[in-house]
């Protein structure tokens, strides 16, 4: 799925899923093998594969929710 990833006001890491309406801010990052796996504060975990580091915000990529 797009999504796209950008910071709020406060200076956290965003992501706002399109097709779902959603937008959560991501409590947790991790390495995994198929690259970061984000935590989002609804409990989502979004791995993407192909994350430009370092990040450019804001900037649509392409996830896959894992859990």
């Amino acid at each position: 799925m797009k999504v796209m990833l950008r910071q709020n006001n406060a200076g956290n890491l965003v992501v706002y899923v399109a097709k779902k309406d959603l937008e959560e801010e991501v409590v947790k990052q991790t390495d995994g093998a198929d690259g970061k796996i984000f935590t989002l504060a609804n409990g989502w975990e979004l791995s993407f594969p192909n994350l430009p580091d370092p990040l450019k915000l804001p900037q649509t990529v392409e996830a896959k929710r894992i859990a």
